[in-house]
């Protein structure tokens, strides 16, 4: 079995890129050297795992993990399976050629991995102090995605136990939850700052394997579809089921394929939005985190159903630099009065 053990480097140069009521930053080449600098270091440290996470039987544990999830929800929801060539036309940014006869141990066994520079973008709308949960779709309308992220130290090639993932995303129309802003729907609808949808945090296992429920993020100005993530190391849970201190070792965001997106935009409610679609290949964040390197950091996935509406299964593996200490930019801080505007933080995310 052939396995891809491509590299994508994540959030990758210090800028900030146009979001809705922002100004866009100006770049910095001092960054671009440093940039290239760890993306060096980084493919080869990356390059130094992979046998030993062969030897370790990581992909065929991952391959036979994640085809067991995708069985067990489509036996739940009495799913009727899609056609395997369907599934295999989609590239999603990968050089696996799928066909009928590519058995599912093959198809899953895909390890598009990203090695997540702790300095990449959070954006103004990242809300610190959200939820520690695996399930943060509420009510939201769109198509459901279940996302495997499986984050492995890039210095010891370990799987990373005990990291907290938090992620977030706009919702089918392009509005993320939590915050009043220029851009974000409506700028007068001050109930967003007690909506929670479409973010939480989870902890990984023995394997570094953490599981979301979510759906499929819609669009908005300037920016190609995505997904946002911090990962916390050494964080002390609360009573009140959010996490304090330790520290952060990545900020980053991940992608879908181009004509994932397109199907997907073909739908309701996210063929209700009239914005623009900005395409991955015109999305600066995207270029940074994949240019110049063989960088893959679009999650791989398979239909869960025969359509679209039954839901997709994704997954991406994460090497993680875990000696790195960042502070990421925020804009706002979940209470438990709702979202409250407080800055803080170094490193802008868009």
């Amino acid at each position: 079995m052939l396995f891809l053990f491509q590299v994508a480097l994540l959030g990758l140069v210090n800028l900030a890129f146009a979001h809705p009521g922002e100004e866009e930053h100006h770049h910095d080449r001092a960054v671009d050297l440093s940039v290239r600098e760890f993306k060096a270091t980084a493919k080869r440290g990356l390059s130094a795992c992979s046998e030993k996470l062969q030897r370790r039987d990581f992909h065929t544990r991952a391959a036979e993990r994640r085809a067991a999830k995708v069985d067990a929800y489509r036996r739940h929801n009495d799913l009727v399976t899609r056609d395997t060539n369907a599934t295999a036309d989609t590239s999603h940014l990968s050089s696996t050629n799928y066909t009928s006869a590519t058995p599912e141990s093959t198809i899953f066994a895909s390890n598009g991995t990203c090695i997540l520079n702790p300095e990449g973008e959070t954006g103004p709308y990242w809300v610190k102090g959200e939820l520690i949960r695996s399930d943060v779709r509420e009510d939201q309308s769109g198509v459901p995605i279940t996302i495997e992220g499986q984050f492995v130290d890039v210095e010891t090639c370990e799987p990373i136990v005990g990291l907290y993932w938090d992620i977030w995303n706009c919702n089918s129309t392009g509005v993320y939850s939590g915050l009043v802003a220029t851009g974000n729907g409506n700028s007068d609808d001050e109930s967003n700052l007690n909506a929670t949808f479409l973010r939480g945090i989870q902890q990984t296992d023995d394997e570094g394997v953490v599981t979301f429920d979510t759906i499929f993020p819609g669009h908005y100005s300037g920016r190609t579809t995505h997904i946002h993530m911090v990962a916390h190391l050494n964080a002390t849970l609360l009573l009140n089921n959010t996490l304090s201190g330790g520290t952060v070792p990545h900020v980053g965001q991940v992608f879908w394929d181009r004509d994932l997106i397109n199907d997907v935009e073909a739908t309701y409610p996210y063929n209700t939005n009239t914005i623009a679609i900005t395409e991955n290949v015109d999305d600066r964040v995207f270029a940074a985190e994949s240019e110049n390197t063989t960088s893959d950091p679009v999650l791989d996935y398979v239909y869960l159903g025969s359509n679209l509406s039954d839901g997709l299964f994704a997954w991406i593996t994460i090497a993680v630099n875990t000696s790195a200490t960042y502070d990421p930019n925020y804009s706002y801080v979940w209470t438990a009065n709702g979202s409250i505007a407080e800055s803080g933080g170094e490193v802008t995310v868009d």
